[in-house]
């Protein structure tokens, strides 16, 4: 089990697979999970339950759980930091950005990542994480702000 410690992190490399390259299906969808579940306004629900600056349990625990295969990970070659992210819609659907919710915190799982070659974001990142364009550098991965 390739085990992340850095959950915001895990999710760019989600995007990327999910639904970006859509080489790790199915592409979750938060809504028709609720849905299921018998909530059927999620953002509703989301307002009702003062939930809109947190990540839902719901999408938390399918995401954390998701299992991405080690040869998945080799066919990331470029991750992007980008709010607009349709895994962060599917965290918090009513997200509007403006806050630290889900800023990466640790370049540490870099390592599950062996062909990575281009940051984009990296202006971002560096914000969140003071001194990560010199560690994507000293591992030959560029970034792009």
């Amino acid at each position: 089990m390739t085990a992340f410690r850095d959950f915001n992190f895990k999710l760019l490399v989600i995007e990327k697979l999910m639904y970006w390259d859509e080489t790790l299906p199915p592409a979750f969808s938060l809504r028709e999970h609720m849905r299921a579940h018998g909530v059927d306004d999620l953002d509703t629900y989301v307002e009702d339950n003062e939930l809109e600056y947190t990540v839902l349990d719901e999408a938390r625990a399918y995401f954390q759980e998701l299992e991405i295969p080690a040869d998945l990970l080799a066919t990331v070659e470029e991750l992007t930091f980008d709010g607009g992210h349709q895994v962060f819609m599917e965290c918090a659907p009513v997200w509007d950005g403006e806050d630290d919710l889900f800023d990466v915190r640790s370049l540490d799982d870099l390592d599950l990542l062996p062909n990575l070659k281009l940051f984009t974001g990296g202006r971002a990142l560096e914000h969140m994480i003071p001194g990560s364009l010199e560690r994507l550098a000293a591992r030959g991965i560029a970034a792009r702000c």
